[in-house]
């Protein structure tokens, strides 16, 4: 994500530069989708984390009915949180990656 990422930025800090005081048609859409794009990603992100929280919990819930040791139930917690992350980044991820290979595409003027 972090290479997407750059390559996105990079690709848009250029355009605006290139752009100056009066960006194109082109560009105004590109800059506007570009703040629309996070705050869609952003909410998916929180939602994907919600949900995976909640199975976990119903997970959590479940096993409390079988026996487990401390040692157990920390691994369990550990990979409780990496999913959770996971499945926050997923969003964020798929956005980056689409568009450095949209932006690869796309040439500046």
């Amino acid at each position: 994500m972090s290479v997407a990422a750059s390559q996105v930025i990079a690709h848009r800090v250029t355009r605006m530069a290139l752009a100056g005081g009066a960006p194109n048609a082109r560009d105004r859409k590109e800059f506007t989708g570009m703040v629309v794009e996070k705050q869609v990603a952003f909410a998916q992100s929180w939602m994907n984390m919600f949900a995976e929280g909640v199975r976990l919990q119903q997970q959590l819930a479940l096993s409390m009915w079988l026996p487990a040791t401390s040692r157990q139930r920390s691994a369990q917690a550990k990979k409780a949180a990496s999913r959770i992350t996971a499945a926050g980044l997923a969003p964020i991820h798929r956005k980056a990656v689409a568009n450095a290979k949209r932006l690869g595409r796309t040439k500046l003027r």
